[in-house]
């Protein structure tokens, strides 16, 4: 896909959700597309703010939370003052080393809930964190 192709792709889908597409917003979110790291406010806005010298981070953290509020993007918090964002809706797990700081997906085949809780209650939001040491750290540490 050109980038044109892309900047047009990712038009329609703010423009499906009733976003404004606007410059900032689309490179946001091209940002998320082309990097599914779970970035923090600071990765995106320091990788932006070369190519586009009027963004602030407010102007950042403000596109990812009306992102969120329109299901474009899930906040992920599996360290308590750190929020992530991931572009990848679906039900998924996350894996973040301890060593490293990566953070990557996991598949989730299936999540048990007890149905009473589903019955009584309306869930939003299903997530799964791990910790530990990835495959890279745990080589690192072996020699």
């Amino acid at each position: 896909m050109s980038t044109e192709e892309k900047i047009e792709y990712i038009s329609e889908i703010l423009r499906e959700k009733n976003i404004s597409p606007s410059l900032q917003r689309i490179q946001i979110y091209k940002y998320l597309m082309d990097n599914q790291v779970h970035p923090n406010v600071d990765m995106i806005y320091k990788a932006l703010v070369k190519t586009i010298p009027t963004l602030s981070k407010t102007t950042v953290y403000n596109t990812l939370k009306l992102f969120q509020s329109k299901g474009l993007v899930t906040v992920i918090t599996i360290e308590e003052n750190e929020a992530r964002f991931d572009i990848n809706t679906h039900l998924h797990g996350h894996f973040k080393c301890i060593s490293c700081g990566k953070i990557f997906d996991f598949d989730i085949k299936e999540i048990s809930i007890d149905s009473s809780l589903e019955k009584e209650n309306k869930i939003i939001d299903q997530q799964l964190y791990i910790r530990g040491y990835c495959k890279e750290c745990l080589e690192k540490m072996e020699k």
